[in-house]
């Protein structure tokens, strides 16, 4: 069984648990300590009960805190070796946590999860995604990626939970309050998806065995859930209401694969 929740999705930080037996990760650490404790506790955990913070990259929604909580608490660090080497450059680095590096494609085991990171196009210095497994079951996060590839879309085909980035609307953006250098970053081909190349993806892959599909990573200014729920149940051929959103402030409860 693998059981997962999201604490936070959004430009203002992001953090999600992945679960599978009596292990359980973090997935990025991109709020503060405490607000990180607190939302920690509204799904029923505590600090000790996280085994490894797993980093996708280096950006404050991302990395955030993550060196400060894996300190307090002593956890297990792992990110890859360009992201740590943009934190050491940042001023993130503590060096009181115990870091652990990994290898952009390597797949590495913490405890009851199997954890396969991947590589994706976006503006940091090594950035990846994770998929998770107990071995039977798949959970597929992508976030924070300019362009799908394919290998992309081979590690996410055959997941039955999906967590997707949904950034902004194109037209939203584009018409919208941005500065023209953060809407063509934001655009871009290392930038974030919007609705229209999220669709675009969860058409490309595998879906023969997916059963949870989560819109994530809405921009509160370039987005809005109904256009994101709109754009992946089209492709589902679902009801609209079948597509959960992460939320940055309440991200999303538990779901179970089973």
């Amino acid at each position: 069984m693998i059981r997962f929740a999201s604490l936070a999705s959004g430009s203002k930080g992001n953090c999600l648990v992945a679960e599978s037996g009596r292990t359980r990760v973090l997935l990025d650490c991109g709020l503060s300590p405490r607000e990180t404790e607190r939302r920690l506790a509204r799904l029923g955990l505590v600090p000790a009960d996280v085994a490894a913070i797993l980093v996708t990259h280096e950006h404050d929604d991302h990395l955030g805190s993550a060196f400060a909580f894996a300190a307090r608490h002593s956890i297990e660090l792992r990110l890859t070796h360009g992201t740590l080497r943009a934190a050491q450059a940042s001023g993130r680095f503590d060096p009181a946590a115990l870091v652990r590096p990994i290898e952009s494609r390597d797949p590495i085991a913490i405890g009851d999860l199997q954890v396969l990171p991947y590589t994706v196009p976006h503006d940091a210095l090594e950035p990846v995604q994770f998929a998770f497994s107990d071995g039977a079951l798949c959970l597929g996060v992508l976030t924070d990626i300019g362009t799908p590839t394919a290998h992309v879309v081979q590690v996410l085909s055959g997941c039955e939970a999906l967590v997707l980035e949904c950034n902004h609307e194109l037209d939203l953006l584009l018409n919208g309050d941005y500065p023209r250098w953060l809407k063509e970053r934001i655009a871009g081909p290392l930038g974030h998806l919007d609705n229209g190349a999220a669709a675009e993806l969860l058409g490309a892959i595998d879906r023969s065995r997916l059963r949870h599909v989560i819109a994530a990573h809405l921009s509160q200014q370039n987005n809005r859930p109904d256009l994101a729920r709109r754009a992946l149940a089209k492709v589902l051929g679902c009801n609209e209401e079948e597509i959960s959103v992460a939320t940055q402030e309440d991200g999303f409860g538990w779901r179970e694969l089973r």
